[in-house]
């Protein structure tokens, strides 16, 4: 018996020591594994381990394994995940006003929402920091009206439908409140597909590459051909666990990861266009003309008008529509 110990002690020092040895931060997404996020992630994981020589190591749960947007951030301010990529709801979770970027109808180019996120990217990433998280940015794609067996060209098109709006969004209620008789079904990213195929939701606002790589779009029948939403995302991660990393490893973590982001952000624009336009192939294109946008604009002007009386400070919103004239 007194032979065990040794033996015991000879298997730990035999045993290789790089992967204990190795820092694994963990991160959680919703997106596929096969989708554009998803291989865009393998890269970069396979990136940090051989630049790190091991010793760094990326663990990526997708498909929301770990959640939506609001139980990955929890997760992350209770230590359980290092850090997650979310939509533009998750970052308002993490810094409200981030949200404010998504006001329908204020943004409706790339180019205008680069300049005001560029504009506000500072102050935003101190809010952040504040509540103890670091944010690379994203972005999602163009949001297009989606819907299953009807036009939606004015807001009276909406009446007696049920419409899609994200868990924890504070603007897409506000948006529909000011709508007679709409339905308000809020659901996180996991529950559209089953809902959808249950006829639970008539209308989803979504981008393009997103409903089609999530398959959401068989089981709807219009796209609209306009958007008013430039909808972003981004990474957010835990500070703590961040600024805790060796400083080589950190470099390591922040640079590969900033040319996974900028890549990315590119593929997105071109893949959400190109994914509009195999959809708008398949599905009815709903166009807008004049007559139309102006019933949506008393709508829209009278929601950024009501976000402004508490849910964002009114100087931001202000400045945001000053940035949106430039």
């Amino acid at each position: 018996m007194r032979a065990l110990p040794l033996v015991v002690a000879l298997f730990l020092l035999l045993t290789p020591l790089s992967a204990s040895a190795a820092e694994v931060v963990s991160v959680g997404t919703l997106a596929p594994k096969q989708s554009v996020w998803g291989r865009t992630f393998s890269v970069w994981e396979e990136a940090v381990k051989k630049k790190s020589e091991g010793k760094l190591e990326l663990r990526i749960f997708y498909n929301g394994q770990q959640g939506d947007d609001g139980t990955m951030i929890g997760k992350i301010k209770s230590g359980q995940l290092d850090a997650a990529a979310v939509s533009a709801i998750g970052l308002g979770q993490v810094h409200k006003p981030i949200l404010a970027l998504q006001l329908p109808g204020l943004f409706r180019s790339w180019e205008a929402l680069d300049r005001a996120r560029d504009a506000m990217k500072d102050e935003f990433e101190k809010g952040a920091e504040k509540e103890g998280f670091r944010i690379g940015w994203g972005d999602l794609g163009k949001l297009r009206a989606m819907s299953k067996g009807f036009a939606v060209k004015r807001p009276s098109d909406l009446s007696g439908r049920k419409v899609l709006s994200w868990r924890n969004d504070v603007i897409g209620p506000t948006v529909y409140q000011l709508i007679p008789n709409v339905t308000v079904v809020p659901l996180s990213v996991p529950e559209v597909l089953p809902t959808l195929r249950t006829g639970g939701v008539d209308l989803v606002n979504a981008p393009s590459l997103a409903a089609e790589q999530l398959q959401w779009t068989p089981h709807l029948t219009h796209i609209g051909a306009e958007s008013t939403v430039m909808a972003i995302g981004g990474m957010v991660w835990s500070k703590k666990r961040i600024d805790g990393l060796p400083g080589d490893l950190r470099t390591i973590l922040t640079a590969t990861g900033k040319v996974a982001q900028d890549a990315l952000r590119k593929k997105i624009r071109t893949e959400d266009d190109a994914a509009f336009e195999r959809l708008k192939a398949k599905m009815k294109l709903v166009e807008l003309d004049d007559k139309d946008r102006e019933a949506w604009r008393p709508v829209l002007t009278k929601a950024i008008e009501r976000l402004k009386q508490g849910t964002f400070d009114p100087k931001l919103v202000d400045r945001l529509i000053e940035l949106a004239k430039k």
